[in-house]
């Protein structure tokens, strides 16, 4: 590993005075850090999407742009998990705003070489390089996070954050509006948002800091006077990777369940997001500025959705992380419906539909990561997240890029539509298999006081 990403080394403790105000200053500075940073990584993860109405009237079929969409959902599902045991180990302020560098260079040599978007193959190659790059952006914020907020207070905390990604992956479709207006040039969806998150990947660095102890502060445990049940010092010390993997992951059966039901979610929130330029211009006929906006208010209609989703988790249902699942995926089931059943010639019910779906679906996929890092102890945090990350990149996404794409080419949307349910009804089932094993072995995943 370079020396640079090695986690920081411990500090002298700061004097009494100084620990509160110091802690206080330092999460805010570190929660914008790891907000605008993360968001940063989806200015340049989706790109593609916008950019296949164009590719497929160049010739290309979807089951071709499909594969060639499937290399960032393959490498940043093995990226996450493999990155997550990377990061566990290392210091988050260098290795969240390198990967997000190395993907902007990918964007911009999609953008502005013809021969990237030559070949499926070619096109296939640079989205998995992107895609393995894009696998270094939650792993640390996740231990970020654990280390920065205690147990009690991290669902609000992580509910914020994760809608840095709704921030971000909707910012590409007006970001796309604009460089078509300047360059009238469809490329532009690769190498505009590739400019800004040059600028993300500074400013992030600058904000970022490892652990506590690395700025002379105590553990947040102690400094929030909340421990976990069997806490002791031993969560403070470095974990092997094999301890990670054999202790904390492999052997966690409620991991595996949210892992499974991680995929039906992504496949249904990767299925909708990424072909829904497509499918509003072929089916609904909207216009390429207008399924652009489209696709941005899916984005942020997740914002308010996932804070919904944190703040109900914690407060109504109490700490059940997957029960909270099961509701807000029942109603998912229900948009998703209402957006393949709407006849052409009705736009607003599309939008307001496609929007109930991303307000929707982003609850469970922050509340999936969200019961991964408490399943699992913070030193093994990162590892916990990408083992759930990889089913749902690997499987979900795999699916919604290539799966979905050759459904459409055979069966139609008809036939596309059809997987999309049948995703959101398995993805109710894993979560009720979640919920049930938690009861059985009576695990009190976190305990919230009001």
């Amino acid at each position: 590993m370079l020396n640079i990403f090695r986690p920081a080394l411990h500090q002298p403790r700061l004097s009494k005075e100084k620990i509160d105000p110091t802690y206080r200053r330092l999460r805010w500075q570190i929660f914008i850090g790891i907000f605008v940073g993360y968001a940063g990584y989806y200015l340049v993860r989706k790109n593609f999407s916008l950019a296949m109405p164009a590719l497929i009237e160049q010739g290309y079929s979807r089951a071709e742009l499909g594969l060639a969409m499937s290399g960032v959902a393959i490498a940043y599902g093995l990226s996450k998990f493999l990155m997550g045991m990377v990061s566990d180990r290392s210091n988050p302020r260098f290795f969240l705003p390198f990967g997000l560098l190395v993907s902007a260079a990918v964007m911009f040599l999609m953008g502005f070489s013809h021969w990237a978007t030559s070949s499926v193959t070619i096109m296939f190659s640079l989205l998995f390089i992107n895609g393995w790059v894009q696998g270094m952006g939650w792993p640390p914020s996740g231990r970020t996070m654990v280390h920065w907020w205690s147990q009690k207070e991290r669902g609000r905390v992580v509910s914020v954050w994760n809608i840095a990604h709704n921030v971000g992956g909707g910012m590409i479709g007006p970001l796309f509006i604009l460089g078509m207006g300047m360059f009238n040039d469809w490329r532009s969806a690769f190498y505009v948002p590739a400019a800004v998150a040059v600028g993300v990947a500074v400013f992030a660095f600058f904000m970022m800091r490892d652990t506590p102890q690395s700025c002379g502060l105590p553990a947040v445990e102690e400094y929030k006077n909340d421990y976990p049940e069997g806490y002791d010092k031993s969560h403070e010390e470095e974990l092997t990777t094999k301890e990670i993997l054999l202790r904390y992951v492999l052997n966690n059966k409620l991991l595996w369940y949210i892992a499974f039901a991680n995929v039906f979610v992504y496949l249904l929130r990767y299925g909708v997001l990424d072909w829904a330029p497509t499918y509003l211009r072929e089916v609904k006929h909207f216009s390429v500025a207008d399924s652009s906006w489209a696709y941005s208010m899916y984005e942020w209609a997740g914002i308010p959705g996932t804070l919904l989703c944190g703040w109900m988790s914690d407060k109504i249902f109490r700490g059940n992380r997957a029960l909270t699942g099961i509701v807000f995926m029942m109603l998912v089931t229900v948009a998703t419906l209402v957006y393949w059943l709407n006849p052409a010639g009705n736009p607003v019910i599309d939008l307001v539909a496609l929007s109930a779906i991303g307000f929707l679906i982003y609850g469970p996929v922050m509340l999936i990561g969200l019961y991964a890092l408490e399943l699992a102890p913070k030193k093994a945090a990162g590892t916990a997240a990408g083992f759930t990350g990889l089913f749902g990149y690997l499987g979900g996404s795999v699916a919604a890029s290539a799966l979905l794409g050759a459904t459409v080419d055979h069966w139609g949307w008809n036939g596309g539509f059809i997987l999309l349910f049948g995703a959101c009804v398995l993805s109710i089932l894993f979560f009720v298999m979640a919920w049930y094993g938690a009861r059985s072995h009576k695990i009190n995943v976190i305990n919230i006081q009001n």
